[in-house]
């Protein structure tokens, strides 16, 4: 004997739709046909002399053969590839499975993903795709799904962060990419006087313009002088070329997902920073930057390879920007960094007058450098652990390093405090560390 209402129950239930797996875009297996032809050429750049003894060996008619058979496989290893790599987003998680020989699930759980990144190389643009780069909390290594058509991907970013901050999955597809209201755009102009006035550009060129000829008088070797030289010619270009292009036409932009940041003259990028995942604020000052009054504001954001936040900006503008991503903290004026007792000189000759330190209700702020100020900024609520350290002479003048750890695995350091002050610092800094967890803000978006 059956019961009818259950029977009723049973029949009514709605079955659920099943999960649509898709494919990345059509152009993805030309990105991965380089694999084979990337191990080839490592061979050559591993043994240039056995490769080029093969090569002499070769006959104009096996050279063409062998050209029909890389071609090809090249070609055939980067359809399969494509052909099973597959996505799909259900109500919990986002799923990817990849691998020709040997499989991989990744299991992304929606309320895990913390931020969504879109890039587009050059050649990326011109195709008119995009890449997907996820950051999920407790992972290292970033899951990508690269590539997808430029709307497809930004309307799969959209989807997936409402999904993370709670819509419902029959409309989160609709929900569309939420407007951000522009707080700062870095002009050219700017960027580039700036990087001339670093002087990591200039210590970079001058090395590189110095240190290949004195080899060459020493050594009179060529690959000894090239071995140096295009290293340091590598560094003087990326300090100076590669972060200009690399920050160029910078935009900072507001929305309910969290901090937008658009850069990149060649390769484009669409971060997002979400401001409860933010650890630590650091404010970078140079010194030839000084008398224009302009900053640099990097962060640590747990989980996230996002680290600048500002490339340059004036000090008041780039505060502004610092108060969006940590809401209710206020950078402590200059005027307020205490500096350690003048007995800490003893322990760091001249460049004890650099360290500061101020604590306000929000935050715990540490300042070190002369030429290159940086102030770091811990909200208490960020602090994991605090610590005291002091050495042998430390403890003869009476004065003690306090510790800051944070959760992306970062220190900021109060150097050379009183001895006295920093154990009453490391009791109260705890207790503050205890009271602004419980009124931290949420890590979602949108909430």
């Amino acid at each position: 004997m059956t019961t009818p209402g259950v029977d009723d129950a049973v029949q009514e239930k709605p079955e659920k739709e099943p999960v649509t797996e898709r494919r990345l875009h059509p152009i993805t297996p030309l990105r991965r046909a380089w694999a084979p032809v990337a191990v080839v050429i490592g061979w050559a750049v591993h043994d240039p002399d056995q490769t080029q003894r093969q090569l002499t060996r070769l006959t104009t008619t096996t050279l063409l053969i062998a050209l029909a058979v890389v071609v090809p496989a090249a070609a055939l290893y980067g359809f399969l590839t494509w052909w099973f790599t597959h996505f799909a987003v259900t109500d919990t998680e986002l799923r990817i499975r990849t691998g020709l020989l040997f499989r991989r699930t990744a299991h992304i759980r929606l309320e895990r993903i913390q931020a969504i990144d879109v890039t587009q190389p050059l050649l990326a643009r011109v195709a008119g795709v995009a890449k997907l780069r996820l950051d999920v909390v407790g992972t290292d290594k970033k899951d990508e799904l690269a590539f997808l058509g430029e709307r497809e991907a930004r309307a799969l970013r959209a989807e997936l962060l409402a999904r993370a901050a709670g819509f419902a999955p029959e409309t989160a597809h609709e929900v569309g990419e939420a407007p951000a209201r522009e707080l700062l755009h870095t002009p050219p102009r700017d960027l580039a006087l700036s990087l001339v006035l670093t002087g990591a550009t200039w210590g970079s060129l001058v090395a590189a313009l110095v240190v290949p000829p004195l080899l060459w008088m020493a050594t009179h070797s060529v690959w000894t002088v090239l071995a140096t030289a295009l290293p340091l010619l590598g560094a003087a270009g990326a300090s100076s070329v590669g972060r200009f292009v690399s920050e160029y036409d910078w935009t900072v932009g507001e929305s309910p997902d969290g901090l937008r940041i658009d850069h990149g003259l060649l390769d484009r990028s669409h971060e997002t920073v979400p401001p409860g995942r933010v650890q630590t604020v650091r404010i970078v000052e140079p010194l030839l930057w000084r008398r224009r009054g302009w900053v640099r504001v990097e962060l640590d954001v747990a989980g996230s390879s996002n680290s600048v936040l500002v490339p340059v900006a004036p000090r008041e503008v780039a505060e502004a920007v610092v108060a969006r991503v940590l809401p209710g903290v206020t950078v402590p004026p200059l005027s307020a960094l205490v500096r350690p007792p003048r007995r800490a000189g003893r322990c760091v000759p001249v460049w004890w007058r650099g360290y500061g330190l101020a604590v306000t209700d929000s935050v715990f702020a540490a300042r070190q450098g002369l030429l290159r100020r940086t102030l770091a900024l811990v909200p208490h609520a960020k602090v994991q652990s605090v610590r005291l350290t002091q050495g042998p002479w430390e403890r003869l003048w009476r004065v003690a390093d306090v510790h800051v750890d944070t959760g992306a695995n970062k220190t900021v350091t109060a150097r050379l405090r009183d001895a006295q002050e920093a154990a009453e610092l490391l009791k109260a800094q705890a207790e503050r560390s205890r009271t602004g967890r419980k009124g931290a803000r949420p890590d979602r978006w949108m909430v």
